[in-house]
């Protein structure tokens, strides 16, 4: 944990994969996050996924870290009004439901506003606060097929392939939610005013397709499934099988990188081929490629700038030596000692403050400390408890 956002509180009420991001990398920059769940499973994601020790789920452990956990019946009057005591002293709520939700909770922007006028409030939906699909029903697979970025995915003639992760959840939402939540509070801290923030999914998805759409709305080219010079259109920007049936990526672009592949490959006769996209000169960087092992031609271009890597499976990834050096994988420790390994904030920062990584939260572990900092005492801790408001 980095002591950046010490002294930010957040409200999180978004559930599995995009809001958990999205605040996970809040909290290990230092913020203070307490997750808002509810009294029967709470967050989804606690049952997905191989459990830790018969407990919550690995994808669980991925997204919760340093996290507080409270459980609270926000579909009564009693723990909406806990809710809004709570709002008091909390400076960002994000949340991930349908449009309209909030407002049937009577929990929603304008009534949350009034009671904390320097509310920070995220909504992250698939399709935005407005528009025809506002209200409609997505995930990922669908966001990325609006936004043209799977149908740009795959090879030249085939069939759209789904990316290996998620990159509207991730990157067009858990991201998208991050930077507006620390802009919103860079403004406050400049004006003393809240913001509403609204993150789509689909918006941000789109906007990772700036480069082939601002291509097409300035010269009316489409770009194709495996045509364009970055999704494998061209011979010196491509995936490429071994001997071994393994992989690597080329991406030699530049031709002074491809000129030194060329070298050291012993293949001048490559020169001319870098920006071809006939299937004629792919065969022919193929059939140098497929002489050789995977591990032979990493190590042939290791000690020169060729832009040639080799294609990992998930084992190789946490075994590679610059991901162990940056640090990118971390350990969770339990009470008896086992650690639970997840992958760490990929941010660095030099010389800031750190602190221990804390475990995430055991479903409702905080409620009663929560609302003992309210002000409620042990005995309406009970009532409320006996009567389904907290748990």
């Amino acid at each position: 944990m980095i002591k950046l956002l010490e002294g930010v509180k957040i409200l999180d009420l978004t559930r599995l994969l995009p809001g958990g991001y999205c605040t996970q990398m809040l909290a290990d920059m230092g913020a203070e996050v307490l997750k808002i769940e509810d009294l029967q499973m709470g967050d989804y994601i606690r049952g997905m996924g191989p459990p830790v020790d018969g407990g919550d789920s690995v994808y669980f452990y991925a997204l919760n870290r340093n996290k507080k956990s409270m459980r609270l019946n926000l579909k009564e009057g009693e723990g909406q009004a806990v809710f809004c005591r709570l709002v008091e002293s909390y400076d960002v709520l994000i949340e991930g439901f349908r449009p309209g939700v909030m407002e049937k909770l009577n929990i929603g922007y304008d009534r949350l506003s009034k009671i904390k006028p320097g509310l920070v409030y995220c909504s992250v939906t698939g399709y935005g606060q407005s528009g025809p699909y506002s209200l409609r029903a997505g995930h990922d697979i669908n966001y990325i097929s609006i936004a043209g970025v799977l149908g740009l995915t795959g090879s030249r003639g085939g069939s759209p392939v789904m990316p290996g992760v998620q990159v509207a959840d991730i990157g067009g939402g858990g991201l998208m939610a991050a930077a507006g939540i620390l802009a919103a509070i860079v403004n406050r801290q400049r004006t003393g005013k809240g913001l509403y923030v609204d993150v789509a999914m689909l918006d941000g998805a789109v906007s990772w397709n700036t480069m082939y759409l601002t291509h097409y709305l300035n010269t009316g080219e489409k770009a194709g499934r495996g045509e364009m010079q970055l999704n494998g259109g061209q011979a010196c920007y491509s995936v490429y099988e071994t001997r071994d049936g393994k992989f690597v990526s080329l991406g030699a672009l530049e031709p002074k990188f491809w000129k030194e592949f060329c070298r050291i490959s012993g293949r001048n006769d490559l020169l001319k081929r870098q920006f071809s996209g006939s299937k004629e000169d792919f065969l022919v960087v193929q059939q140098f490629l497929s002489t050789k092992t995977r591990d032979e031609i990493v190590e042939m271009f290791s000690r020169t700038d060729a832009c040639v890597e080799p294609v990992l499976e998930l084992n190789e990834v946490v075994e590679h030596p610059h991901v162990l050096h940056r640090r990118l994988i971390t350990d969770l420790i339990l009470p008896g000692g086992k650690a639970v390994k997840t992958v760490a904030l990929p941010i660095k920062f030099p010389g800031a403050e750190t602190g221990e990584d804390r475990l995430p939260p055991a479903l409702g572990q905080h409620t009663a400390e929560v609302l003992t900092s309210l002000g409620y005492s042990r005995e309406q801790i009970g009532i409320m408890q006996a009567n389904g408001v907290v748990a």
